[in-house]
C-alpha cells in the first residue's frame, strides 16, 4: 500500500497541490482525474519519486518513505508510465525495455508485448515506432519491473480502441494479483469502467475523495472537475445551413470537403486514413493528386504553412512545440518563422500581447513568458492551437486534436473549432476518439486497408456505426451522435459502402 497524507507542492506563488490525502491498495484501481492544471501530475511525479513535497508524507507498506528519485521509487516497487514519453528514440525496443539491466533475455520481454498487442520486432529502432506503439512501449517497460504500485498518467490518450481494451484487460489480470493502481485519464467513461475508487481534483485540492466508483456517474465527476462552470452552456455543433463550394479535393481516395464543412476521418491504426492528413499538411502524396482552392497542395510543410494550412498533430511533443522556448515565442512561430509575417524581435510585445489573448480565451494555465516544457500537457495543446488562431489559417487539419486534454478544455477546444468552421474554414479531422468525431463532424470517412470502406452522414453517426465500419468494413446503422443505438446490422458484407484505394 502507498499512502500520501497532506501532499502540498508550491512552483513560486501557486500552488498546485494542497494538503492532498490518498491510498493507493493492493488489488486496487484508484483513479485521479481533474481539469489540465488541477495537480494531477504534481501528485504523480511526487508519489513516483520525481518530485518531492514541500509539506507531507509518504508511506509504503507500514514504513515512512521519501523517495529519492524516480530510480529509488521502481526500486521499492512503485514504477510509473508518464504522460509525455520517456522513449529512447535511437535504442532498439529492446534496450529500451531493458535499460536498466540489459542482459535481461528477449524471451522475458515477448510475452508481455504480445499480451499489450505490441507486435514489433524487438530490434526495431523506437524512435521508429508510431506514437500508439511507443505508448506500449512505455506500459510493457513498466510491467516487466513487476511493480507492487503501478502509477499510469494518460496511459491510452495515444492508443485505438482495440489497444486500448487490451490494457484493460492487463490491468485487471494486475488487480488480481495484488497490485494496487493509479489510474489518470482524462477519458471518464474507461476511468468509470476500470476504476474501484475515484478521486477528483481542481484547482489543487482534493473535491471528491477515493469515493466508490458505484456512488457516482459521469455527470456527478464531471460537475465535481468543473464546479461552477459545470453549469455553463455547451455549444453544439450545426451542419451548414446551405450547400457551400469544395474547398478541397482528394482524387484518391475520392472525397471533397467544402468551405465551412468538418469532415473526419476514421480507421484503426494503418488504416491509411493519417496519410490524406499528411498529404494536406505538405507531405507529398505517392500517388494522385490533391487540390486546395482549386491549386494542387504544397509539396512541403513549410510551403503549407505559408499557403494558410494549419496542422495540429496528436504528438505535439515532437512536431507542435518549441518545448524549451515561452509561450509566446510559440503561439507567434507560425506567423514569423512560417509565413513570414513580422518578427520576434522587432514585435516582441506585440506576440506577447497576442499571447495573452489567446491564453485568455482558450483557458491556457500560465503566462507568456512561461517556458512550454512547464505547463500542464493539455496547456501544451492549447498553445499549438493558440499557435494557428494567431496565424488565421485558411484550412485546419486536425490529428487527435484533444489528445490529453481534459473534459472542460475539450469542450472550449471543440467551440473553437466550430467557431472556426462557422467562420468558413474547411476543417479536416481525425480522431481515435469516436465520440469527439460524432461531436463535431458532418460526415465521417471510414478507412479500413487503404480503402474508404464506409461514409457517414452526420444523422448515422454514432460511436456503435463508427466502431463497427472501422472493424468490419461496412457502414451504415444511425443512432445518433453519442448514441449507440441504430438497427439491426448485417452479418457480413460492405453496406454499400464505395471502395476507394487510398493511394496517397
Amino acid at each position: 500500500m502507498l499512502r500520501a497524507t497532506g501532499l502540498t507542492r508550491r512552483y513560486g506563488g501557486v500552488t498546485a497541490l494542497s494538503e492532498v490525502d490518498i491510498v493507493l491498495a493492493p488489488g486496487e484501481v484508484h483513479a485521479v482525474v481533474g481539469e489540465n492544471g488541477a495537480g494531477k501530475s504534481t501528485l504523480v511525479k511526487i508519489l513516483s519519486g520525481v518530485l518531492r513535497p514541500d509539506v507531507g508524507s509518504l508511506s509504503l507498506g507500514d514504513s515512512p518513505v521519501a523517495f529519492s528519485s524516480a530510480r529509488d521509487a521502481v526500486g521499492r516497487g512503485v514504477a510509473l508510465v508518464a504522460q509525455e514519453l520517456a522513449v529512447f528514440p535511437d535504442l532498439t525496443v529492446l534496450e529500451n525495455l531493458f535499460l536498466l539491466n540489459r542482459r535481461r533475455l528477449a524471451s522475458r520481454a515477448a510475452p508481455v508485448l504480445a499480451e499489450l498487442g505490441l507486435d514489433v520486432p524487438l530490434d526495431a529502432r523506437a524512435g521508429s515506432l508510431t506514437l500508439a506503439d511507443q505508448q506500449l512501449l512505455e506500459i510493457g517497460r513498466a510491467l516487466l519491473r513487476d511493480p507492487a504500485v503501478l502509477i499510469l498518467d494518460e496511459p491510452t490518450s495515444a492508443l485505438p480502441a482495440e489497444a486500448v481494451t487490451r490494457l484493460m484487460g492487463v490491468l485487471r489480470r494486475l488487480v488480481a494479483r495484488g497490485v494496487a493502481v493509479l489510474y489518470v485519464s482524462h477519458f471518464l467513461e474507461e476511468v468509470l469502467r476500470i476504476a474501484s475508487r475515484i478521486t477528483v481534483l481542481r484547482d489543487g485540492h482534493v473535491v471528491l475523495d477515493g469515493v466508490e466508483k458505484e456512488s457516482v456517474d459521469l455527470h456527478g465527476v464531471v460537475a465535481a472537475m468543473l464546479g461552477d462552470r459545470a453549469l455553463a452552456p455547451v455549444a453544439s455543433r450545426t451542419s451548414p445551413p446551405r450547400p457551400r463550394p469544395p474547398a478541397i479535393v482528394v482524387e484518391e481516395p475520392a472525397f471533397a470537403v467544402a468551405e465551412g464543412e468538418i469532415v473526419g476521418l476514421a480507421g484503426l491504426q494503418g488504416a491509411g486514413h493519417l496519410e490524406v492528413l499528411a498529404a494536406l499538411s505538405g507531405r507529398p502524396p505517392g500517388h494522385g493528386r490533391v487540390h486546395i482552392g482549386g491549386r494542387p497542395a504544397p509539396r512541403s510543410v513549410r510551403a503549407a504553412v505559408r499557403a494558410g494550412i494549419a496542422f495540429v498533430p496528436s504528438d505535439r511533443k515532437r512536431y507542435g512545440l518549441m518545448l524549451d522556448q515561452p509561450v509566446w515565442r510559440n503561439t507567434s512561430a507560425a506567423t514569423w518563422l512560417g509565413a513570414g509575417r513580422g518578427g520576434w524581435w522587432l514585435r516582441r510585445e506585440a506576440h506577447r500581447a497576442a499571447a495573452r489573448r489567446h491564453i485568455e480565451r482558450l483557458r491556457i494555465r500560465g503566462g507568456p513568458d512561461d517556458l512550454v516544457a512547464t505547463l500542464s500537457g493539455g496547456n501544451q495543446q492549447k498553445v499549438v492551437f493558440a499557435k494557428w488562431l494567431e496565424a488565421n489559417p485558411l484550412l485546419l487539419v486536425l490529428d487527435d486534436p484533444t489528445r490529453g486534454v481534459d473534459v472542460g478544455a475539450r469542450a472550449e477546444m471543440h467551440a473553437v473549432i466550430a467557431e472556426l468552421a462557422a467562420a468558413g474554414k474547411p476543417v479536416v479531422l481525425a480522431s481515435t476518439d469516436l465520440a469527439e468525431l460524432c461531436e463535431l463532424c458532418d460526415r465521417v470517412l471510414v478507412f479500413q486497408r487503404g480503402r474508404v470502406v464506409a461514409r457517414l452522414t452526420r444523422s448515422e453517426l454514432s460511436e456503435r456505426a463508427l466502431s463497427v465500419a472501422m472493424n468490419a468494413g461496412w457502414g451504415g446503422g444511425g443512432g445518433g451522435c453519442g448514441g449507440g443505438g441504430g438497427g439491426p446490422l448485417p452479418a457480413g458484407g460492405r453496406g454499400g459502402a464505395q471502395e476507394v484505394k487510398a493511394r496517397i
